[in-house]
């Protein structure tokens, strides 16, 4: 789950990190009053959704005057903001920050994240800051360091003297580096996030340090202890066929395909979106119904991935292990008829009941092609997509 830059700000404050005094408005009228309850005499307007680039598509400005802030304040409210990760349909700005301006001096780059190589939380620290990290990964590589954290010891002030040194950090500044890096680890492990990106974390012209942008990331599946975090959920953010999709605990994800995929199981999923491209077709979504799926859940899936104007065709793969392929079978066949299916279905079963599945798809009345392997599914999907079109 993603949250605003606002939002990460003051769950960061709240565990003592420094970030600069600033406040969510959602008019102009707010926004106006928010500059003017700050010292200024610079302000910093800034787009709040949830994607990276917003200062290059034109969602942050400096300004030096409320005039200023009232006159981009109107200019980005309601604003289609386009950058590298919304994709050219962008997204609307709805809300924004307005944040008292910093004298910077330097910019720095920090993360903490959760690294599968070592299953540890690690830090990612640059002095490149204020730029995008994967450029500094492919260019100057050697300009990044990386710190892990042992989860038995837990955070060490030399952890943060390290970080700190790294960054180039001297005299006083040493102090507060070692201060931010652990209150940012215990924000991370209390609220189970698995991202947080300080970029850029600054030093300013009087010595401090602050956090100057904040991006978090929270665990969907620790989300059940956070119910703070889940109030700070903005849905307007969200595709709305997500959201639904959460409500059945399905794990979905619309792409710009034309074949529906529904399969059990996340490495699975990936692998069918890679066949079907494979053969020629372009997948229409990730969709994992799980280990559990009953024949409600599979329905629900069935309605959502139908409920994207673009899918031409669906593509069902399941290997049954927990989840029985007679009881996914039940469900497909009464989801097909409840939505009075168009499009072409090919079905994959191979697992627990899988003859009961088959046996209960053959008895069905409805026009669904049997695959017999993957490959075999996947070619039929994109077969029959094509003759369709």
């Amino acid at each position: 789950m993603n949250i605003h830059e606002y939002q990460a700000k003051e769950i960061l404050h709240s565990f003592g990190a420094q970030v600069p005094l600033g406040k969510a408005v959602f008019s102009v009228e707010e926004a106006v009053t928010a500059a003017k309850a700050l010292p200024g005499p610079v302000w910093v307007v800034k787009s709040q959704i949830h994607a990276g680039g917003r200062g290059k598509g034109g969602g942050v400005k400096v300004v030096k005057s409320i005039e200023d802030v009232e006159k981009e304040a109107r200019r980005m409210l309601g604003m289609i903001l386009v950058t590298h990760q919304t994709g050219p349909a962008g997204r609307e700005v709805k809300r924004l920050y307005i944040e008292d301006g910093s004298a910077i001096d330097r910019e720095l780059y920090l993360s903490a994240l959760v690294d599968r190589s070592t299953s540890r939380i690690s830090f990612i620290v640059s002095t490149e800051g204020g730029m995008d990290i994967e450029e500094v990964a492919k260019n100057t590589p050697e300009k990044i360091a990386t710190f892990t954290i042992d989860p038995a010891a837990g955070y060490s002030p030399y952890i943060g003297v390290q970080i700190a040194i790294a960054l180039k950090l001297k005299g006083g500044e040493i102090k507060q580096c070692v201060a931010l890096v652990q209150s940012l680890y215990n924000a991370f492990v209390a609220k189970d996030m698995s991202l947080l990106e300080i970029n850029p974390l600054v030093v300013t012209k009087d010595g401090k340090i602050v956090c100057l942008d904040a991006k978090v990331n929270f665990d969907d599946n620790a989300l059940y202890r956070h119910h703070d975090v889940m109030e700070l959920r903005d849905f307007g953010e969200e595709e709305p066929t997500e959201i639904e999709a959460s409500r059945y605990d399905l794990s979905y994800i619309k792409l710009d395909g034309s074949i529906g995929c529904m399969v059990n199981g996340a490495g699975l999923a990936m692998a069918t979106m890679d066949i079907i491209k494979l053969y020629g077709g372009e997948p229409a979504n990730f969709l994992d119904v799980g280990g559990g799926a009953t024949k409600e859940k599979v329905t629900a899936a069935f309605k959502i991935i139908l409920s994207d104007p673009h899918v031409k065709g669906i593509l069902v793969n399941i290997f049954g292990g927990i989840m029985k392929c007679d009881i996914i079978a039940e469900g497909i066949v009464a989801a097909a008829k409840e939505v009075h299916l168009a499009v072409p279905l090919v079905v994959r079963l191979e697992g627990t009941n899988v003859d009961k599945g088959k046996q209960i798809l053959a008895e069905s009345g409805l026009p669904i092609i049997s695959g017999d392997d993957l490959a075999d599914g996947a070619q039929k999907i994109v077969q029959a997509v094509k003759e369709a079109a």
